[in-house]
């Protein structure tokens, strides 16, 4: 390309407001996953649930979330990106007034779900957007990591948020916020936004659309309920089931003319390793915050409010670490970035196991605030050659898959490092009375309230050295998994190295873009 037109593909002003409009949807998704549990308790006082339908109210969201991801990212590649995400906006903003206003835990539920669908149209219409909005490689590094940051940023702010809003509203006010988010992007997203379809599209393929809906959900709900309540009959069937489906899935991408996913893409290395090096980072990173919170609030006694202020120094890390790294990937290849944030992370676990039963911050935040930070670096990264690596016209499906993995990696981290948690901690609650007290550091503490107040005490003590035991070699295992994270990196990305010139335009309905795949492959 000439000068001229390398300036040409550069981003203006419309393309970076248009960026803004698109954080907004990241946000809001981000931080519906976490902002319930501040609302809990008034919501549960109020609408009566039974114990079944509290953890349906609960999981309802990110369960529908994860299922229909893959089936969103390909209809926004069909019928159109910004038309889905606008479609998408009025729904989650519908389904969030039911929400602040249901009567009753089954509308409710409802609800919830409704937003889960909503909220899988507007994830991989986001990311995929970027990709028509920015050709140019740096632009859409930086504009990659805003992204990254806006579902970090979301889901600590949750917490926060709904803590504050709690404290002067009523629970419904944690959802009507995101009705006048809603109507911001509906307004301005016809204006900011390209539209982008694939033309001719063939017709969308509802087997596949059953089958990966089939597949997701039941493994994600699996994972969750083994995690936390350990293997029984029900959840593993529903993994065993959803495994089962995921390989019929993948069956018929192979044989069908038009598959929802194109498999051929796996087998670049920009593409099919940063998957799987992306459900590495999640697995660290979701798996452990179920230990990090139990630490802040059971062990160290901090409301649910102050435990999130404590997220904020990890926030602020990763708006520091971010764009560092996404300069320095200009003059060093992907691979090494990408280890260089698993070594932090790394770093960061290791200093957990550290972490004294009692006044234990000082050492905890550092650790938090390196290993947020690492797989912060490492998930941008990934997520930019992904998008990158993948055809224009597959961006939304490439996108979905890459959120796809990260639940997986979530699911799958909540329950290998809460089983591992789980046999420490039960191993040193041996013998304890009451048996309740055996199982989880919860029990213990509901025991302890009954007895008297030295017996109390010490059991209370007990179960607290237990739990912190069961952290240091949950903190443990996660630095040895980030450390083959780094060797993973360098391993299958070392070849990956600065994009090619862009070639010309991808379609006549769409703007021109880089080639199909922006990462050369050295020394090819």
């Amino acid at each position: 390309m000439t000068e001229t037109e390398v300036l040409q593909a550069k981003a203006g002003r419309k393309e970076w407001f248009a960026l803004g409009v698109l954080l907004l949807p990241v946000l809001l998704v981000s931080m519906d996953l976490t902002v319930l549990y501040y609302a809990l308790p008034a919501m549960s006082a109020e609408l009566g649930p039974t114990g079944a339908q509290q953890l349906w109210m609960v999981d309802i969201y990110a369960f529908v979330l994860a299922g229909l991801l893959l089936t969103m990212g390909t209809l926004g590649d069909k019928i159109g990106r910004r038309r889905l995400l606008l479609a998408g906006a009025v729904a989650f903003g519908i389904g969030s007034l039911v929400a602040a206003y249901a009567s009753s835990a089954g509308e409710f539920i409802a609800a919830r779900a409704a937003m889960g669908v909503a909220g899988a149209t507007l994830m991989p219409s986001t990311l995929a957007l970027i990709r028509n909005l920015f050709h140019d490689q740096t632009q859409r590094r930086t504009a990659v990591a805003a992204w990254s940051g806006g579902m970090a940023a979301g889901a600590a702010l949750g917490p926060i948020l709904g803590g504050l809003l709690l404290d002067n509203f009523w629970w419904g006010s944690v959802f009507i916020i995101n009705v006048p988010v809603m109507v911001l992007l509906v307004v301005l997203g016809p204006v900011l936004l390209p539209e982008f379809k694939v033309p001719g599209a063939p017709r969308f393929d509802l087997i596949s659309a059953a089958l990966s809906l089939g597949a997701v959900l039941p493994v994600i709900y699996g994972l969750k309920r083994i995690a936390i309540y350990g293997f029984s009959t029900v959840p593993v069937a529903a993994a065993v089931a959803g495994l089962l489906l995921a390989a019929a899935f993948v069956r018929r991408q192979q044989v069908v003319a038009d598959p929802m996913i194109d498999l051929k893409l796996f087998r670049q290395r920009a593409y099919g390793a940063s998957i799987a090096i992306n459900l590495v980072a999640l697995f660290g990173m979701v798996g452990f915050s179920l230990f990090s919170t139990q630490y802040l609030q059971t062990v160290l006694g901090l409301s649910p409010f102050r435990a999130a202020l404590w997220t904020i120094p990890g926030t602020l890390a990763v708006g520091v670490a971010v764009p560092i790294a996404t300069a320095v990937v200009r003059v060093v290849r992907p691979a090494y970035v990408v280890a260089g944030g698993f070594v932090l992370a790394a770093a960061g676990f290791f200093t957990v196991t550290f972490t004294p039963v009692e006044d234990g911050l000082a050492i905890l935040l550092p650790g938090l605030v390196a290993l947020s930070a690492g797989l912060a670096v490492v998930m941008t990264m990934i997520t930019e050659m992904v998008v990158a690596s993948a055809p224009p016209e597959k961006a939304g499906a490439a996108s979905a898959v890459l959120q796809t993995g990260q639940e997986f990696g979530g699911a799958v981290g909540v329950a290998v490092l809460g089983s591992i948690g789980s046999a420490v901690y039960t191993s040193q609650m041996d013998g304890v009375v009451p048996e309740s007290a055996q199982e989880t550091l919860g029990g213990a503490v509901a025991a302890a309230a009954k007895l008297p107040a030295q017996a109390a005490a010490e059991l209370t003590a007990k179960a607290h050295l237990a739990f912190v035991q069961e952290m240091h070699v949950a903190a443990l295992f996660a630095t040895l998994l980030m450390v083959l994270g780094a060797v993973l990196a360098v391993v299958a990305l070392r070849h990956v190295d600065a994009p090619r010139p862009p070639a010309e335009p991808e379609t006549e309905t769409a703007e021109p873009v880089p080639g199909k795949e922006d990462y050369a492959i050295a020394g090819n």
